[in-house]
């Protein structure tokens, strides 16, 4: 793939009878215009989003970012994207790639202001090559996402748990990471627990066992943590959700940053703590990330 691939989709409402959306979209120019100036993606980042890593022209964990769309449109009062219709989009994106790694990207957005649908698109692009990072790891810090971690349930017009496109947060905590010296961020809630990375969710390995938050408390439930825990238990590996004591993240015997692009990065420090770096066992996670999967 040498560009980018953009198309815009017509939201329909569910029929189940259906089986062909291609009237439905409608291929545009990835270079040029395509949003009203009065979209309130732009305006006010009023939309969710996915993003789904695509291998040798295959899309990855489909189901489960299919699933996540769903469910962050339900939190965002957003109207309920026809699953099938959204399916054969990707289908449709994931054809216009060629060998190696590339991503596509899911965005539906309240629309138009005061207008009567919501906007939706699907866009495919080259991935960015993270062999190095997979290989050698990421150095973190610690930052306070200022809030608790109950504060999602007493507040669920945070939307703590949707994957909005409001990402200024996320980016200026990558940024202050990197200011701190570090490649990226762990978020803790201010009374003291584990969240995620602003991108990524946390796995950790505690001897035989791996851990991650638990999906609650505004942590999205990572669609490639799940395929690592999938693969994990194959091998015999107990996995877990918990609470996380953020005294716990230096005791790690390892420690992941996983997401549908980058794969499985490990981490090497976290404020500053080296932590084990398991090289045979990473490259297996990421052998794995990068075949196949629904």
């Amino acid at each position: 793939m040498t560009g980018r691939f953009a198309l815009m989709i017509d939201p329909v409402a569910a029929d189940e009878h259906r089986s062909d959306f291609a009237d439905t979209f409608k291929q545009v120019d990835a270079a040029a215009p395509a949003l009203s100036v009065g979209e309130l993606s732009t305006q006010r980042g009023d939309g969710v989003f996915e993003s789904i890593g695509v291998v040798d022209g295959h899309a990855q964990e489909v189901v489960p970012h299919l699933e996540r769309l769903a469910h962050s449109a339900r939190l965002c009062d957003l109207p309920a994207p026809n699953l099938p219709q959204w399916r054969e989009a990707i289908e449709r994106a994931a054809s216009q790639v060629g060998g190696g790694e590339s991503v596509i990207k899911l965005i539906l957005s309240r629309g138009v202001e005061h207008g009567p649908t919501p906007t939706a698109w699907v866009t495919a692009a080259p991935a960015t090559d993270f062999a190095e990072v997979r290989k050698n790891g990421v150095r973190v810090v610690t930052l306070d996402r200022g809030y608790d971690l109950d504060a999602a349930e007493r507040a669920p017009w945070l939307l703590l748990g949707a994957k909005t496109l409001s990402y200024a947060v996320n980016m200026a905590a990558l940024r202050e990471a990197r200011r701190r010296g570090a490649d990226d961020a762990i978020f803790l809630s201010n009374d003291g627990f584990v969240l995620e990375a602003p991108t990524a969710s946390l796995i950790l390995r505690f001897g035989d066992s791996f851990i991650t938050p638990a999906p609650n408390g505004g942590i999205l439930h990572g669609t490639t943590q799940l395929s690592v825990y999938e693969h994990l238990e194959a091998r015999g590996f107990e996995v877990g959700y918990d609470r996380i004591p953020a005294s716990h993240l230096t005791a790690a015997d390892g420690a992941w940053l996983v997401s549908s692009v980058r794969l499985a990065a490990p981490i090497t420090a976290i404020d500053g703590t080296e932590i084990p770096l398991n090289s045979p066992l990473t490259t297996e996670l990421n052998t794995y990330l990068l075949s196949p999967r629904t």
